[in-house]
């Protein structure tokens, strides 16, 4: 299913030019219009899903398959040093379009970006509480 009035539909659908990278029958990968670093791309479900919790698991599973494809193109046709997969769900984490995608950002020594988190810490007490519940959630 496509979502009209949703930019991600339109892209991945092709109503709306991109600078596209590759395309089958359940995706297409562009360039990010406002990229971290040169080659920054997305890889974008052409059904509408607003997140990982929407998402069908076997249009996931083909996803991964593809961000490990793209991902070794970049290595190889851009001589990035590494790559980062990100993936946000909500807008807290940072999600800002409510369609699933996948950003493959190649990355080069001194970019000066910053993807990433501040360690925090955990007490005993508190991670046994964690490991309770959600080792009860996933069984």
């Amino acid at each position: 299913m496509k979502d009209e009035n949703c930019i991600f539909c339109l892209l991945a659908g092709g109503d709306i030019p991109t600078a596209t990278l590759y395309e089958d029958d359940q995706f297409r990968v562009i360039l990010d219009a406002g990229p971290a670093t040169k080659g920054h791309a997305l890889i974008l479900p052409k059904q509408h899903y607003a997140n990982i919790f929407e998402i069908d698991e076997d249009v996931l599973r083909d996803l991964i398959v593809l961000g490990k494809k793209v991902a070794s193109a970049m290595k190889e046709a851009l001589g990035c040093d590494g790559v980062n997969l990100v993936q946000n769900n909500g807008e807290c984490a940072g999600q800002t379009v409510f369609h699933f995608h996948l950003h493959v950002i190649p990355r080069y020594e001194g970019d000066g970006q910053k993807i990433g988190w501040v360690p925090g810490t955990v007490d005993p007490e508190t991670q046994e509480e964690l490991v309770k519940k959600l080792s009860a959630a996933l069984s």
